[in-house]
């Protein structure tokens, strides 16, 4: 196993080897043990740890990576970026779930952010200090962003907020949320602080990734000002269009390191379980799963490795990452399942973890556009038909 990870990281250069191995060492004597402690409290860190252990994961710049040096980021290219956000989920995909929606608020504050509210959220973003939501579905709304019923009503200089949003990660946590609304006739994206907009949150238990915070978001004519706008008014739509199409390699590269996870755990159950008088490793069946699982990742990571390199290289590639997305997530989901089929009845039980890898990748294909939502926007793009 050992030299087959070690030869699909030979294309990685010799600083992203170095960074993986240290990110390595720290992710699993730090993280590892709390992936068990949150998975059997079955709720996810509250607002104080998530802040220390996004400082920690910002030791090697995952929270600012995507970010411009001269707006106090990282600068890293995407690739080097996603090989250790896909290591954080190998060990950690809870944490995974919320770094990734940190640090997207964070590049949504970067690139839209006037001076003033990258002094007053994107900074504090980085030095670890608040946390922040980004609010799209809502429950009669998903990916048609078009339709999104939350309402921004202006008064003065003063902006009220009303309406529901659904599926918000980091939402029981956040300080501040931004809000994709009606505005003006337009959709826009606005920045509502918990504390001044009072807006309330309700935890939603789930099947899977039960570390993650997934909330109901409630907005009663929750306050914020014009200041608060982020971007040009109206021109939300697209901007969180822009933001689907990276934020789908990374929901697919959580997949990978779910569905990594789970073949490092059927590769050492099978050489260790014996039955007929040898491993089940020596039985065909077995390697044929194995090398199917396999397979299915190394096509998974490489769809993912060319969204990256094309998000890096500024062109339009919303068809490449709906594939990348939709592949890696239904892959990790067979490659899960056969993990717990390979493991027999001590597969369905929580002594082992690849339970835990099912239950967590059964979750992904859902997020940021279902798998057929996916489908829908690769055809559009073939055809120039639009199905929706």
């Amino acid at each position: 196993m050992e030299n087959v990870i070690a030869a699909a990281q030979a294309i990685y250069t010799d600083d992203q080897r170095m960074l993986l191995e240290n990110f390595r060492k720290m992710a699993e004597a730090e993280f590892a043990p709390l992936t068990e402690k949150y998975e059997a409290l079955g709720h996810p860190p509250d607002a104080d740890t998530l802040k220390g252990l996004f400082a920690k994961v910002e030791e090697f710049g995952l929270i600012s990576g995507l970010i411009p040096e001269e707006d106090g980021g990282a600068g890293m290219d995407r690739m080097s970026y996603g090989i250790l956000y896909e290591e954080l989920a190998r060990i950690w995909p809870d944490l995974a779930i919320a770094v990734l929606i940190q640090g997207h608020a964070a590049f949504a504050l970067s690139l839209l952010g006037s001076p003033e509210q990258k002094e007053i959220y994107l900074k504090p973003l980085l030095r670890s200090e608040r946390i922040a939501c980004t609010c799209i579905s809502e429950p009669e709304v998903g990916s048609n962003v078009r339709e999104v019923k939350c309402r921004g009503t202006r008064e003065g200089e003063k902006i009220f907020i009303s309406g529901q949003k659904l599926w918000i990660s980091n939402g029981a946590q956040s300080d501040f949320a931004i809000v994709v609304c009606n505005l003006d006739g337009g959709i826009s994206m606005v920045i509502v602080d918990r504390d001044a907009g009072k807006y309330e949150s309700r935890e939603l238990r789930k099947l899977g990734l039960v570390g993650a915070s997934t909330c109901e978001l409630f907005f009663d004519r929750a306050e914020t000002t014009s200041d608060h706008v982020l971007g040009q008014p109206g021109s939300g739509l697209f901007q969180t269009l822009k933001l689907f199409e990276s934020a789908r390699v990374f929901v697919g590269l959580t997949s990978i390191g779910i569905g990594q996870a789970a073949l490092e755990c059927a590769v050492t159950y099978a050489k260790d379980r014996h039955q007929h008088g040898k491993p089940i490793a020596g039985h065909q069946l077995i390697q044929g799963y194995l090398a199917d699982m396999a397979t299915q990742l190394d096509a998974a990571r490489l769809l993912c490795q060319r969204g990256l390199k094309l998000l890096d290289l500024g062109v339009r590639c919303d068809t490449q990452t709906s594939m990348a997305k939709w592949y890696a997530t239904e892959m990790s989901v067979e490659i899960t399942g056969k993990a717990v089929q390979i493991h027999g009845g001590n597969g369905i039980t929580k002594e082992f973890p690849v339970e835990r890898h099912f239950r967590n990748a059964k979750v992904m294909p859902i997020p940021d556009g279902t798998t057929e939502i996916q489908k829908l926007v690769i055809g559009r793009n073939l055809t120039g038909v639009g199905a929706f």
